[in-house]
């Protein structure tokens, strides 16, 4: 059962990317949506700094970010990361090399479960990179569940920096 919920979700996710990427202009409402990614609160990514989740793409440095942070049981993509996102896909467009999305999740749930969602975390982030053309084929998915933390803690705040795709 779980699987084909899992399974029906990630086909929802995919199928409002392609849509959200077809769509002629982009739009951002007060509810957070803009298009080129979903934002019904299944998957989101942003950066978190302190103990909460920041919008910013590109930190005081100059540079983009690189990991994206998602919400509890989610897969979706947050409009705050689609900015950073579409940096890097320019980039890799322009220097195709090949990246490792690590895809992770908190201490929350099984370790298999874990693991998957964290693999449909990097899927979310690599489909993506590819509806803004990038070549899939150097990007490679993977997870690591609730094997590699950020934070240690068994709270909100810890929860959130473990729940995160990484560019590396």
């Amino acid at each position: 059962m779980k699987q084909s919920v899992l399974r029906t979700t990630f086909i929802i996710s995919l199928l409002s990317l392609f849509l959200a990427a077809c769509s002629s202009s982009p739009s951002t409402t007060s509810t957070g949506s803009n298009t080129g990614a979903v934002s019904n609160g299944d998957v989101t990514t942003g950066s978190v700094s302190g103990d909460g989740v920041n919008g910013g793409a590109i930190d005081a440095s100059g540079d983009v970010e690189t990991v994206f942070y998602f919400e509890f049981d989610k897969a979706i993509l947050r409009p705050e990361a689609l900015a950073a996102l579409r940096i890097h896909a320019q980039r890799l467009i322009a220097n195709p090399v090949s990246v490792r999305l690590e895809g992770h999740a908190d201490e929350r749930g099984t370790r298999e479960y874990n693991m998957a969602l964290g693999e449909r975390r990097g899927a979310a982030v690599k489909e993506f990179l590819m509806l803004q053309g990038v070549n899939g084929s150097g990007l490679e998915v993977i997870s690591y569940g609730e094997e590699r933390p950020a934070a240690m803690a068994s709270s909100e705040s810890a929860w959130a920096q473990n729940r995160r795709v990484e560019i590396r």
